[in-house]
């Protein structure tokens, strides 16, 4: 598999699984709640693009001046504190919760300055600068923005359809899993290239 298509199906891969059951989903459901879907996803692909530009870009200058063993532990340690992170879970504060429900600016430009806001340090943010210093920035920044989305989109369709009635601990308990096995495998590859 050629570098850019490694970078673009792992990047959306992590992505889409990190943004199950958090708060960004729990925002564009609350948002779909108000608005229109469509000018939702605009939104959030809008500040989606950018967080993740800026987050690639972290990633991939860490990349260039870090020797890669090192590189990989770091990655390790974060995706499975990552996974621990999920565990715990997100919930949406009251205060968000409310500029969700009670905006009055249009869809797309509520929808872009509170998901831009809300994922600035955010797992998926720290995901992405992870993966950034693993594989090509392009790669990534398409494969995260793209997993994102998508995660974002599927929360608006099925709870919009199916009522907030998700099963939020099986897909803590499979994303957190999914983290943890990440996490593994990049420290037994630190430990290889550090040894």
């Amino acid at each position: 598999m050629s570098g850019f298509l490694a970078a673009l199906v792992v990047s959306f891969g992590v992505i889409f699984v990190a943004e199950l059951g958090d708060k960004s989903q729990l925002m564009a459901l609350t948002f779909a709640t108000r608005f229109r879907a469509l000018p939702v996803l605009i939104g959030i692909t809008i500040a989606t693009a950018v967080v993740h530009a800026v987050s690639v870009a972290v990633g991939y200058g860490l990349g260039a001046a870090l020797p890669t063993g090192w590189i990989a532990l770091v990655a390790a340690i974060a995706f499975l504190a990552f996974g621990a992170w999920t565990l715990r879970g997100d919930r949406l504060t009251e205060e968000e919760k409310t500029k969700a429900e009670k905006s009055t600016k249009s869809a797309v430009v509520a929808a872009s300055v509170a998901f831009f806001l809300a994922e600035l340090g955010d797992k998926t943010m720290l995901a992405t600068i992870t993966l950034a210093t693993q594989y090509g920035w392009l790669g990534t920044w398409l494969g995260s923005t793209v997993g994102m989305v998508a995660a974002d989109a599927l929360a608006i369709l099925i709870g919009r359809s199916l009522g907030k009635h998700l099963p939020e601990k099986a897909i803590k308990y499979g994303a957190a899993a999914l983290f943890f096995i990440f996490g593994v495998w990049l420290l037994i590859d630190a430990i290889m290239q550090l040894t």
